[in-house]
């Protein structure tokens, strides 16, 4: 797709590799795209932010690998590091949880907790809470940045529903075609080329259906 260098600057650029980086787990591209990440001038707080937004999407053992090695790199504790710890913000959790996720998914949004809560009400309530309340709608990282390091750890995960629910989430935070394919660029050398082509083939399909799914 090739539009990496014109459609994201560096640092955008930066934490979108080192979330595909979180989701593939070689200690080694970790470490490189930590590397860069300093050298661009990553705010230290975006990357604390991805790190815990990561739980939601590689889960804890590799989120909590990829937070130690930060510390490491950065040499400094946690930005904003006490802020959402006290559980008598539920109620206000809830309730931003319920505008991000509103925004991501759209006219999808009743449909999507519907089917989560018959997968299990628990997982409803968590997903909107926790997920997209207590973590997706902290400071530090705006919506559409968080939406498309998810699209790059949903296609480093082979995850295809996700991936597709996160491409169309991150052109409703008001990314563009070009940041969308510039992120899925970033994923690509990390790919097999099966699994290439069926993201390019999936991504076809949502910039295709873009308007009439709106």
């Amino acid at each position: 797709m090739g539009m990496t260098s014109t459609a994201l600057d560096g640092v955008h650029v930066a934490i979108i590799r080192l979330a595909a980086a979180i989701a593939d787990g070689d200690p080694h591209q970790l470490d490189a795209r930590m590397k860069e990440a300093i050298a661009v001038g990553t705010p230290p707080l975006a990357v604390d932010e991805l790190l815990l937004q990561s739980v939601l999407t590689v889960g804890w053992p590799r989120a909590l690998v990829a937070a130690g090695a930060w510390r490491a790199a950065i040499g400094a504790p946690a930005q904003n590091g006490t802020a959402d710890l006290d559980y008598a913000a539920h109620a206000e959790w809830t309730r931003r949880g319920e505008v991000t996720c509103a925004a991501i998914y759209g006219d999808h949004y009743n449909k999507l907790r519907a089917n989560v809560r018959a997968l299990h009400p628990a997982l409803e309530a968590w997903m909107v809470t926790e997920g997209y309340g207590r973590t997706l709608s902290r400071p530090g990282l705006a919506l559409k940045l968080r939406e498309l390091c998810t699209v790059a750890q949903t296609a480093i995960l082979q995850t295809p529903r996700q991936l597709h629910s996160h491409l169309l989430g991150a052109l409703r935070a008001g990314a563009t075609f070009a940041e969308v394919e510039a992120t899925l660029d970033v994923t690509d050398p990390m790919l097999r080329q099966a699994h290439r082509d069926q993201v390019a083939v999936l991504w076809r399909q949502v910039r295709s259906a873009w308007k009439s799914d709106e």
